[in-house]
C-alpha cells in the first residue's frame, strides 16, 4: 500500500494550508459562531467550488475531478487545523457520498452537480431517537401516494441541516429503507447548537415527494453504512488536524508562559507530557493513512481499518486534548482562549460516524 502522496496531493494541501493560515483562521471561526446566521458562508462556499474542492472525490459526469476519498481527506486535515466552519464533511462527505453511491446518473446530475459547483448544499438525515448508529432501525416511513411518496417521521442530530437546500433522508418503504432527497424548506426545523459551537437541526417530516426524488439504490441501508464509513473516515482525517494544531499551540504556550521567573516549558514533568501528546498525534495520523486509504475498498479489511482509526481517534485525540487543556492551565478552560475550541470539536468528531463502543464492537465482530 504506497500511503505518499503525489504531486497533485502535495499541491493541493498546501494550497488549502495556504488558505486556511490566510482566509480562515480561528478568529473567521469563532466571529461566525457568535453571530447570528447559519455558522458559515454561502460566498466561501462557492469559492470552494470554484476551486474544485468541492469535486476532488467525484466524477467528471457531476462536473468532479475523479478523484480519490484520499484527496478530500487531505482538505479534512487542513480544515481541521483552523477549525474551516463550511460544511465539507456534513455536505460533501455524508450528504456529498449519499447521491454518488445511492442516486442514478440523472439524480447525481440533479442534486449532487449544483454542490459540487458551491451552489448549494446538501444534508444527510439517518440518525433517529432509537437507531444507535445502526441506519437500518428506521421508524419514518415513507407511503406510496398517487405518484410519488408521502413521508413522516423525524431525523435527528442533522449536521448542517438548519442551512441545506437538500436534505438525504432514510425512511422505510414496503420493500425496504429507501433514500429520498426533499428540499431543505419544506421540512419543520429545529434549529439546534452543537457542544463545538456549529449548528445542525433536528428534522420533523410530513410532506409529499415525487418519485423522482427517491434515490434509485434498492438498499438504502447498506448504502447509509457505506457512507458512515467514509463520514468516520472523514472526521479521523480532520481529528489529525486538529489534534496537530493542539500539540502546537500547546507547545508554543510551554515556551511563553512563565512561572518561578522561567519558562514553564522547561519543567521535566511538563516536556514528557508535550512528548506524550507528540507520540499520540503520531500514532493518529499514521492509522488515518490506512483508514483514507481504505475508505474506496469494498470488504471488511475497510471497516477494520476506519474502526481501528476511529479507537485511536476516540481515544488518542481525546487524549492529546486533555493535555492541551491541563497544560495550559486555567486560561484553556476559558471560552476566550481558542484550546477550547479544538478540544469541543474533538468531542464532536468523536462521536460522528460512531462513537468509541460502536467501533469496538465492529472491530471485534469483523475479527471473527
Amino acid at each position: 500500500m504506497d500511503f505518499d502522496l503525489n504531486e497533485e496531493q502535495r499541491m493541493l494541501a498546501k494550497t488549502v494550508a495556504d488558505f486556511c493560515k490566510q482566509d480562515s483562521t480561528v478568529e473567521r471561526f469563532r466571529k461566525l459562531r457568535d453571530a447570528d446566521g447559519d455558522g458559515w458562508e454561502r460566498r466561501v462556499w462557492q469559492q470552494m467550488g470554484e476551486l474544485g474542492w468541492l469535486g476532488v472525490p467525484f466524477p467528471e459526469r457531476v462536473g468532479g475531478f475523479g478523484g480519490a476519498f484520499v484527496d478530500a481527506a487531505l482538505i479534512l486535515e487542513q480544515f481541521g487545523r483552523t477549525l474551516v466552519p463550511e460544511p465539507y464533511l456534513s455536505c460533501l462527505v455524508l450528504g456529498g457520498y449519499a447521491l454518488l453511491l445511492g442516486g442514478s446518473e440523472e439524480q447525481q446530475r440533479r442534486f449532487l452537480a449544483p454542490m459540487v459547483e458551491g451552489r448549494s448544499a446538501v444534508a444527510l438525515g439517518w440518525a433517529e431517537r432509537r437507531s444507535r448508529f445502526d441506519p437500518s432501525r428506521v421508524e419514518t416511513s415513507a407511503t406510496r401516494r398517487g405518484d410519488g411518496w408521502h413521508l413522516e417521521g423525524e431525523k435527528i442530530f442533522v449536521l448542517d441541516g438548519h442551512a441545506a437546500d437538500e436534505v438525504v433522508v432514510s425512511a422505510r418503504t414496503d420493500q425496504g429503507v429507501g433514500l429520498f432527497v426533499v428540499p431543505g424548506d419544506a421540512v419543520d426545523r429545529q434549529l439546534l447548537r452543537l457542544l463545538d459551537g456549529r449548528r445542525g437541526a433536528h428534522l420533523r417530516l410530513d410532506l409529499d415527494v415525487g418519485d423522482d426524488r427517491r434515490l434509485s439504490v434498492q438498499d438504502g441501508a447498506e448504502v447509509l453504512r457505506r457512507v458512515l464509513d467514509y463520514g468516520a473516515a472523514a472526521t479521523v482525517a480532520e481529528g489529525v488536524g486538529v489534534a496537530q494544531s493542539m500539540l502546537s499551540r500547546t507547545v508554543d504556550y510551554l515556551g511563553e508562559r512563565e512561572q518561578f521567573g522561567v519558562k514553564i516549558g522547561s519543567f521535566q514533568a511538563l516536556q514528557h507530557r508535550a512528548v506524550d501528546m507528540f507520540v499520540e498525534v503520531e500514532l493518529l495520523r499514521s492509522i488515518n493513512m490506512e483508514s483514507i486509504v481504505r475508505a474506496d475498498e469494498e470488504g471488511i479489511e475497510r471497516e477494520r481499518a476506519i474502526s481501528a482509526a476511529k479507537l485511536q481517534l476516540a481515544d488518542g485525540g481525546l487524549q492529546v486534548a486533555r493535555q492541551a487543556i491541563q497544560l495550559h492551565g486555567g486560561i484553556g478552560v476559558t471560552d476566550e482562549h481558542d484550546i477550547g475550541l479544538f478540544f469541543k470539536r474533538m468531542h464532536v468528531l468523536a462521536t460522528v460516524g460512531g462513537d468509541e463502543a460502536h467501533h469496538v464492537a465492529r472491530y471485534a465482530k469483523r475479527m471473527d
